[in-house]
């Protein structure tokens, strides 16, 4: 999982090792200021006469206290300024760690998060449904920032966290090793302690993303079917049902953060113990001293006593940073699990290598197909579909609701796979052409008409990045469209919102056609893409339809029979099974299911005549 991850770090890796490098400098700094303190202190507490040493970063320097004399407050400001620039340099690197730190993990996200958009481009519909809508948006969002915090953690405080430790721990060593022993038994203490908290927590997080995603489940179809809501008056149903998976997340992260929490009580309770053992010994020690008694540890003065006290804070202080960094990579080890998952799932549709990239003409055969979206051959989707299409023929789909026509269409540009048998294009098994060029030659028209936030003239380039405005105006009229573009103020540079909501659902639908008409296509599927249109702007699509691209083969599924009926051959599916195939005439004397459906539809036609 760590080098999957690792991999979108690419470019910021010199800001990531220039983090560690930085905070490595601040720390050696950090760790000398008590050091030259206690130095200090102890040679003005030493007596008259003697020589007395000092250190300045590193270096022992004898000068006897009656040397200095008047010049001792010299020494005093000498020091000052010592400590000063020391201190102001470990701000230096710690700004600058915190900078790089800031811009590597800034940009692991920003990577991360292409990563992962790319990755779901090249999903197919079984590895989305697998997923869920929702889920993924969660993991683009929720779960990679918290990668994002706990890598930040990782580069500065982690890195910081033990550093600080070890450092602080020598210098405590070189002035007591009892006193160091203390510090070290209670760091141990706190450790194991900490330890539990990943183990009791991570379950609970494990659990909370997954109603997190459940959440945003809510938030989305509520947000999509805005209009449907208040139609039925079902604001304060949705409204129970988002509190309720609310509550859920909520109640979770309660306990898991109930853990986190107590883990700051119990560090600062050790470390203020062990800042009052300290005191309490350090004082016994010097008082002995004082009285010539040896001291367990070696001796200790005034200024070894203050550089003690320091150096129990920081190794305390380094073992509460250590638990900050343990809580936020606790909470982003099932996200980067969640993510990891993502990026490490292959597309069961993959463009085979050297693919075909030409596609000969629009014919197409099913050859023994049974298809599952559960992978069953039990529970089959269609059955036993043999079916063969020449270039350039047009045919209708019927079939009551259920019969699998979308799903029957949609394995022709391979948007799944068939489970059994061949699906041929051109007269090659679509399994060998490249996805991409197979696709660029077969224009859908969804059931559920999706334009994206832009103006007309960028929707309808989604068929032809290229495409000029006069190709645009021309497949608009094909798709009796440009009546009522030219009618909006801004024309064709109307702007469209998200999902289309500032236009009717038969304007949808055929700006949805227009997209896929300027596609010069060698395949044509309507799924039931003209229902929100009238039978005569229906009819004038068909005609225009087939003057304009009279070679490419057009699939139309439609509910109305008045659709399909001049078409060159009908396919009438039911339970996932063609039970038939002929023209309106041959259906009308041999299917029962054609013959009823076309003289229930004429029935009501007359009826609203």
């Amino acid at each position: 999982m760590i080098k999957q991850l690792s991999k979108s770090i690419r470019e910021y890796k010199l800001p990531s090792i220039l983090s560690i490098v930085f905070v490595a400098i601040e720390v050696v700094l950090e760790v000398f200021l008590p050091m030259l303190c206690s130095d200090l202190i102890n040679f003005l507490q030493g007596s008259e006469g003697g020589i007395h040493y000092f250190t300045i970063i590193g270096i022992n320097t004898g000068i006897t206290r009656s040397a200095i004399g008047a010049d001792s407050i010299g020494l005093i400001f000498a020091y000052a300024g010592i400590l000063i620039g020391m201190a102001g340099l470990s701000l230096t690197f710690g700004m600058l760690s915190g900078k790089m730190c800031a811009k590597a993990s800034a940009g692991f996200a920003k990577n991360l998060r292409k990563d992962l958009y790319y990755k779901i481009q090249d999903f197919s519909f079984e590895n989305i449904d697998s997923f869920s809508t929702s889920s993924l948006v969660t993991r683009l969002t929720t779960d990679v920032t918290n990668v994002q915090n706990a890598y930040m953690m990782i580069i500065r405080i982690a890195i910081r966290s033990p550093l600080m430790f070890v450092a602080a721990l020598i210098m405590a060593f070189t002035k007591n090793w009892f006193l160091a022993l203390i510090f070290l038994a209670a760091a141990l203490v706190l450790l194991g302690a900490m330890a539990l908290v990943p183990k009791r927590a991570l379950p609970i997080f494990r659990r909370v993303f997954r109603k997190y995603d459940n959440m945003n489940m809510r938030i989305q179809e509520n947000v999509r079917a805005a209009r449907v809501v208040k139609a039925f008056e079902r604001e304060n149903y949705e409204i129970k049902k988002f509190d309720e998976a609310a509550t859920e997340v909520k109640s979770d992260f309660t306990k898991a953060e109930t853990i986190l929490a107590l883990s700051n009580p119990i560090v600062y309770f050790i470390m203020f113990l062990l800042v009052l053992t300290t005191s309490t010994l350090s004082t016994v020690f010097i008082v002995n001293e004082q009285h010539g008694i040896s001291v367990i540890g070696g001796a200790i003065q005034v200024g070894d006593f203050a550089a003690l006290i320091q150096y129990a804070i920081m190794i305390l202080m380094s073992m509460i940073m250590l638990v900050m960094v343990l809580v936020m990579i606790t909470m982003a080890i099932e996200s980067a699990s969640r993510i990891n998952k993502v990026l490490t799932t292959k597309s069961t549709l993959v463009s085979p290598e050297n693919g075909v990239k030409e596609v000969s003409d629009g014919s197409i055969e099913f050859d023994g197909v049974d298809f599952s979206y559960a992978g069953d051959d039990s529970k089959c989707a269609l059955t036993g579909v043999d079916l063969k299409i020449k270039s350039g023929e047009v045919i209708g789909i019927l079939g009551g609701t259920g019969s699998s026509k979308t799903t029957l269409v949609q394995l022709i540009p391979r948007l799944y796979d068939a489970t059994v048998g061949t699906v041929k294009v051109g007269g090659k098994d679509v399994r060998e052409y490249d996805l991409e060029s197979l696709r660029k030659n077969i224009a859908m028209v969804l059931q559920k008409n999706v334009l994206f936030s832009g103006t007309i003239k960028e929707n309808i380039r989604w068929g032809k990045p290229d495409a000029t405005d006069e190709e645009i105006v021309e497949a608009c009229k094909l798709a009796q469209a440009d009546e009522f573009i030219s009618a909006m103020p801004d024309g064709y540079d109307t702007y469209i919102e998200q999902g289309g909501t500032n236009v009717s659902g038969g304007q949808r639908q055929r700006l949805c056609i227009a997209r896929a008409l300027i596609a010069n296509p060698k395949i044509i599927i309507f799924d039931d893409s003209t229902s929100a249109v009238d039978t005569k702007t229906d009819a004038l699509i068909r005609k225009a339809m087939q003057e304009s691209l009279p070679d490419a083969t057009k699939i139309i599924i439609a509910q109305r029979v008045s659709s399909v009926e001049n078409s060159d051959r009908i396919i009438i599916l039911d339970g996932g099974k063609i039970v038939a195939v002929g023209s309106h005439d041959e259906l009308m004397k041999t299917c029962e299911i054609y013959r009823e459906a076309y003289s229930v539809q004429n029935k009501s036609d007359k009826e609203d005549e």
